[in-house]
């Protein structure tokens, strides 16, 4: 599985590359059959300060891409609610193809 962590707007340090990589190979206890993810962090400026968008997009095999988006000031968090969204995805797309269409 191949996990790459992309900035824009914004350096990723290796702390940050460490914890994103972490999170993602969680990703696999939930569904193996997944090729590679991609962690987009973009960093943007508001009045009240700034934000974090973060973007989880799992490939996995025979199906569509999935995209899991979270927005936090703080940006472990906003990993972390990202995370949390590919596994309620990924989960849900388990158990779709366990029932199949009865």
């Amino acid at each position: 599985m191949r996990i790459d962590v992309v900035g824009r707007q914004i350096e990723i340090t290796d702390a940050i590359r460490e914890y994103a990589e972490k999170k993602c190979e969680k990703l696999t206890r939930f569904f193996d059959q997944i090729q590679q993810i991609t962690v987009t962090v973009e960093s943007t400026e508001h009045k009240s300060g700034r934000e974090f968008d973060v973007e989880f997009l799992v490939d996995v095999e025979h199906h569509p891409s999935f995209v899991a988006r979270a927005e936090d000031g703080d940006l472990y968090a906003g990993i972390d609610r990202a995370q949390e969204k590919a596994v309620r995805q990924l989960t849900d797309f388990k158990e779709k193809l366990k029932t199949g269409n009865r």
